[in-house]
């Protein structure tokens, strides 16, 4: 008899999400979907609002990653008014992001999957959290987040705030850094770097232990995409599009981002909310990709810094073409966070991040613009239509979580046929299949929900509604 197996919710993510797994007659799994169950409808309000009001507005998107959408915003504003940002504003915005990259790859490892690696998957659920790690590693704990810290003060020291700071505007910034907030930079990096490398160090030596999760944990072969410089470097705000597929092979290459509807398509489903963004040339089903920090470490051609460059080349020993595992995102994040350390420290030299000429002033000069910058999670795209005046008539947001919307519904399916074999559910299951949703550091709406262990209801309901089996974690 057929059955099915309700997750819901699924929390510890940002915002509202249910899992489905479907069993055969025998109790095998079949297939499993991420349904997102909440909408917001940011793109139809944002309709009508001023261009200038854009990136403050959909900076408030989310609460762990403003500052991604504050500068996807200002870079589709940057567009419409067809100006060329002043070099000083272009490296503070850079400054800013590398300080996001910082604080949200943090966040992620230390305080939500850190728990799942050290204190193991099948540790009592009243330890096998932030607070549990807390008793036993609490150096690690607070050098997580002293690290998340970090990059929170560098957002504040430049935007006045950590959180929804109103900074970035069509053709520049508002504000520039003083020399007072270079040295309070300045003086953190050292301990952020002891952080990044005893991270990297961590799960190196952890690798061997968790080969079968690296295998099992959402790996199979798909086509990534992310941002690269002219050399083909890693880039994070700036530069243009690279698709690459699992051998290595780069399929498009040097995409303007004012272009990306030839190549990215959006599929719907009436089970989710979300989309499903897919590489328009192979359709929806063939056409599934990858973005955020696994992306960027598979279709970029090196770091551009020497210590990430070195960590770069160990990480592509796992695969002979691209890195496919999802659940190499978490190594993956932590390289991404000493590239951003390094680059900082190297921005810091730069005497012209104090220059006072940070805006370029114009008025509507394109009906039409697109922004596009990395956010922690991957490649985020801000695609605004205006009127003569500046008023927006129309918005497409393409967010990250978004574009790895097929990729999770895989990993999830992948997890569940190894460890659900029904009709009875472990609850050192619920735990592997949450982790899968969490390699991507999924950003559904803003908050994070709970800390280390997840609220679940997991159901196991027969064709005629019977419920066969049931486990709660409160």
């Amino acid at each position: 008899m057929a059955q099915r197996i309700v997750i819901d919710p699924v929390t510890r993510i940002e915002g509202h999400a249910k899992i489905t797994i479907q069993l055969d007659d025998d109790g095998q799994v079949t297939d499993a979907q991420f349904h997102v169950v909440e909408f917001r409808g940011f793109e139809r309000f944002c309709e009508g609002r001023p261009l200038w009001e854009m990136p403050g507005l959909t900076a408030r998107t989310c609460g762990i990653c403003p500052v991604s959408h504050l500068l996807a915003s200002a870079r589709a504003g940057d567009e419409i008014l067809a100006v060329q940002v002043p070099p000083a504003a272009d490296k503070l915005r850079r400054l800013m992001n590398l300080a996001q990259m910082v604080q949200s790859h943090a966040l992620s490892f230390f305080h939500l999957s850190a728990p799942d690696f050290l204190m193991g998957w099948d540790a009592p659920v009243e330890k096998r959290n932030v607070f549990g790690l807390l008793g036993t590693r609490p150096e690690l704990v607070r050098a997580g987040v002293r690290l998340r810290q970090f990059g929170q003060e560098v957002i504040e020291i430049l935007g006045g705030k950590k959180v929804h700071p109103s900074w970035a505007v069509p053709g520049g910034v508002r504000s520039g850094l003083t020399l007072a907030g270079r040295e309070r930079i300045r003086t953190g990096l050292p301990e952020a770097f002891q952080t990044a490398r005893l991270a990297l160090r961590l799960f190196k030596d952890l690798a061997g232990s968790l080969n079968r999760e690296i295998q099992i944990f959402g790996n199979f072969p798909s086509l990534f995409l992310g941002l690269v410089g002219p050399d083909g470097e890693w880039e994070h705000h700036g530069g243009r599009l690279r698709f690459m597929d699992s051998s290595g092979s780069i399929l498009v290459d040097q995409l303007d981002p004012q272009n990306y509807r030839e190549y990215i398509g959006e599929a719907v489903q009436s089970s989710s909310y979300l989309k499903s963004p897919y590489f328009k040339p192979l359709g929806p089903e063939e056409g599934m990709y990858r973005v955020g920090p696994l992306a960027r470490l598979n279709v970029c051609k090196s770091m551009g810094t020497p210590e990430a460059d070195v960590e770069l080349k160990e990480f592509r020993k796992h695969s002979n073409g691209a890195v496919t595992s999802s659940f190499l995102y978490h190594h993956a994040r932590l390289i991404e966070i000493l590239t951003s350390l390094e680059r900082i420290e190297r921005m810091l030299e730069d005497p012209e991040l104090h220059s006072d000429h940070l805006r370029a002033d114009a008025g509507v000069n394109r009906l039409r613009g697109v922004g596009v910058s990395e956010a922690p999670r991957g490649t985020l795209f801000h695609d605004y239509e205006v009127d003569r005046d500046g008023v927006v008539t129309k918005v497409n947001l393409v967010i990250a979580t978004g574009q790895n919307n097929l990729a999770m519904n895989r990993t999830v399916a992948q997890i569940a046929k190894h460890y659900v074999k029904g009709p009875h559910v472990p609850e050192a299951m619920l735990n592997r299949v949450e982790h899968g949703i969490r390699n991507f550091d999924p950003c559904l709406s803003c908050s994070t929900h709970a800390l280390g262990q997840m609220p679940l209801v997991i159901r196991l309901v027969g064709p005629d509604g019977t419920v066969l089996d049931e486990r709660r974690r409160d």
